[in-house]
Order: structure tokens, then C-alpha cells, then sequence
């Protein structure tokens, strides 16, 4: 389909007069992004799904359009007013409750991963995370269990793998049989990577 055949669909089957092809190229491109009414139109058009024209969604605003949801269901559902909701998404730093924080991974069904991007916790969760590695894993996992609002007894496993992991890559860089840069290198980008880990280590459990 040619971006003057989108927008007419668009304009015959949803009303939006106003919407040309150079709306369609400029989506396309990047340039602007449509609103939910566009984008439920354009999914319309193109016989699939809202998040089907999408990436993985990264932002609190990409996850809502994913989900075809309006701002005033997602503040009401997270129990907060749709001016300081839109705030946030507007600023992208989420500052609600831990109470809506639950509420909101609910209404717009986040994975652990999504959610902790979203509320901006990635930082303090990778701050924990090194912390297990390179000392007593067991001692942190209230913490983490906390911060994640998930069951101690299911990070056990994937802190006691990582902090094997990274002790291991320790041992290799003190070791004179092993060239302690190349070692020390792995070192850094474990703990650079050590958030990602973590979601993989969880995820084969």
C-alpha cells in the first residue's frame, strides 16, 4: 500500500479528513509520531494491531499506545490525576507509589524488565546486583526481592549463578596464567552488563 491509499483509509473509515500521505511518510520515517486515535486508525487501515506497528516499546508513552490505551484509563487504573500522569510520561520519570507502580505494571501488563526501565529503578537494581557478585550474594537478596516486589526464594538461584560468574571472572584476572587485562576487561563488562544478566539468569529458571 502506497501512503495515499493508507490515508484514505484512514480518512474513509475513521473520519480523519485531515490526514494525508505525507502524514503516513512522516510516521513512517520517524519524523512525528501519531497520537492513540491516529494509531488505532492507522492499525485499522492496515488490518492488525496498534503494537504491531511498533517497536519494542521502551518508553512509558510507547507501552500505553502499545496497549491501545487512553491517558485517562491508565491514571485511573494506577489511581493518580491524567495531568500528573501525563507529566510523567511527558518527563519520562515515573514518581508514583510503590501501590501504583503494582497497578500500573498490571493495567499495561509489564514484564519485570519493562517495568523496572519504566519506574527508573534500573540503576539501584544494578547497584544491588554488584554488590551480590562481588560480595555475599545471600545477603542482598532481601533487598533485591524488595526493590523488585518478587519472592526471595526465586532470586536465589540466579544471584548464586551471577556471583559464581563474576568470582570466576575475578579469579582469572589474579591469576598469572592469565593476561590480568584481557581478564579485568571482562571483568568491567560484566558488571556493565550485569542487569541484562540478571533477566536471563531469571528467565531460565
Amino acid at each position: 500500500m502506497a501512503p495515499g491509499h493508507v490515508a484514505y483509509g484512514m480518512r474513509a473509515s475513521y473520519g480523519m479528513t485531515y490526514v494525508t500521505p505525507d502524514h503516513i511518510t512522516a510516521w513512517e520515517r520517524g519524523v512525528a509520531m501519531p497520537n492513540l486515535q491516529e494509531l488505532t486508525a492507522l492499525a485499522g487501515a492496515l488490518w492488525c494491531a496498534p503494537g504491531d506497528l511498533m517497536g519494542a516499546p521502551r518508553t512509558l508513552r510507547e507501552h500505553r499506545l502499545a496497549r491501545g490505551m487512553a491517558p485517562e484509563d491508565v491514571a485511573h487504573a494506577v489511581g493518580m490525576s491524567v495531568g500528573d500522569y501525563l507529566r510523567m510520561e511527558e518527563t519520562g520519570r515515573w514518581t508514583g507509589s510503590a501501590y501504583q507502580s503494582t497497578q500500573l505494571g498490571k493495567a499495561l501488563q509489564l514484564s519485570a524488565p519493562a517495568m523496572v526501565t519504566i519506574t527508573g529503578l534500573e540503576g539501584e537494581l544494578a547497584a544491588l546486583l554488584e554488590e551480590a557478585v562481588s560480595t555475599r550474594w545471600q545477603a542482598h537478596i532481601r533487598s533485591v526481592a524488595r526493590l523488585l516486589s518478587m519472592e526471595k526464594r526465586d532470586l536465589q538461584d540466579p544471584l548464586r549463578i551471577m556471583h559464581g560468574e563474576y568470582q570466576n571472572l575475578i579469579a582469572r584476572t589474579l591469576s598469572r596464567a592469565t593476561g590480568s587485562a584481557t581478564s579485568g576487561e571482562e571483568g568491567k563488562n560484566y558488571l556493565d552488563n550485569i542487569v541484562q544478566r540478571f533477566w536471563e539468569c531469571l528467565g531460565s529458571r
